[in-house]
């Protein structure tokens, strides 16, 4: 694993808070957050309201958060997932943890999420909830999570087992190569894009409350399980085209192979002009699996560009940071300042 960034003098963890209208249960969550960790010499809690109606932003303030960024309407999980991301980078954040607002995760058990990371064994940490055992969980969410967490361990190449917990840390390196595309959520999209950056990730067992308030994503199982499935069916033909172009067009290629094969038998047997149809068909089929099968080459040329361009971001952004923090040793940047002190939107 890399170093986070040479000639660091101090380990900041920076706790990211994505909020929408979590004003009841926020000065709660921000009140369990350890402020004195073994390992870590400054702790500070990130907020990131994104559009909340119910005055989430000033109630941050007034519990206690050190920065706010503000979303001027809502954008979604992900998109204030990203922001967190980005402003903590900007803060000189050493490790990040992201914890829900609504109250579900313990911020007691922070210490034992980041501990992997300061021992330098992992990137990216996830609190597995063991979600077969929450007994306030419906068995059709049980299964549907263990469906979902199976998927994505197949996907990522990872061996984490509750691939939807939000409840997860990431050191600067792994903070800095992940790149969340999606619109909905970022739990399922991260965890293959860090298998594919062959990120060290791993997971410890922590404890979940039941959330009282209906989940803003889970709001049908339909439309849960056709957004999680277009999320990891996505994210993976876009870091493993080859994979799953060529995988594709083999299919539709051996269907078409099986196809001629039984109209020759039939023909043999002095049955063929009975089966035109099929030969057609296969015919149509043996094209459509190469061609299938060629634009998974192309996609996988374009995949590769992608790297080098995910390489150049991934550069680009570790420059920008130690450049701030060699400009005045000590001190924290001043577009990270601005952050707390504007409360501005984040784009």
């Amino acid at each position: 694993m890399e170093s986070s960034a040479p000639g660091d003098r101090l380990i900041r963890l920076i706790v990211q808070i994505p909020c929408y209208d979590e004003a009841a249960t926020l000065p709660e969550v921000i009140a369990e957050i350890p402020r004195r960790i073994p390992g870590v010499d400054l702790v500070e809690v990130l907020v990131v309201d994104d559009g909340s109606t119910d005055g989430t932003g000033d109630v941050a303030r007034r519990a206690g958060a050190n920065y706010l960024v503000r979303h001027t309407r809502n954008k979604g999980l992900a998109a204030a997932f990203r922001s967190g991301l980005d402003a903590s980078l900007r803060l000189g954040a050493t490790i990040i943890v992201n914890t829900d607002g609504d109250g579900q995760y313990r911020g007691a058990e922070i210490p034992a999420l980041i501990q992997p990371i300061l021992d330098g064994t992992a990137d990216m940490v996830v609190g597995d909830r063991r979600p077969a055992r929450l007994g306030h969980l419906s068995a059709s969410r049980r299964r549907l999570q263990a469906m979902g967490s199976w998927m994505v361990r197949r996907f990522s190449g990872t061996a984490v087992p509750d691939a939807p917990s939000g409840f997860r840390a990431f050191s600067r390196e792994a903070a800095l190569r992940l790149n969340v595309l999606s619109d909905y959520t970022y739990t399922l999209e991260t965890l293959i894009q860090a298998g594919a950056a062959r990120l060290a990730v791993t997971f410890v067992p922590v404890s979940s409350r039941s959330v009282k308030r209906r989940s803003r994503l889970l709001r049908s199982v339909r439309a849960y399980v056709q957004q999680s499935a277009a999320t990891i069916l996505r994210t993976y033909a876009m870091y493993r085209p080859l994979h799953v172009f060529l995988g594709a067009g083999l299919v539709l290629f051996a269907i078409g192979l099986a196809g001629v094969g039984r109209f020759l038998y039939f023909y043999a047997d002095g049955q063929g002009a009975g089966h035109v149809q099929s030969i057609v068909l296969s015919g149509a089929l043996l094209v459509l699996g190469f061609q299938v099968a060629l634009i998974g080459l192309v996609a996988d040329l374009v995949a590769a560009n992608r790297r080098l361009l995910e390489e150049i971001l991934y550069r680009l952004r570790r420059a920008e940071i130690e450049a701030q923090a060699s400009a005045e040793p000590g001190s924290r940047p001043q577009s990270a300042l601005s952050l707390r002190r504007r409360g501005r939107d984040e784009p």
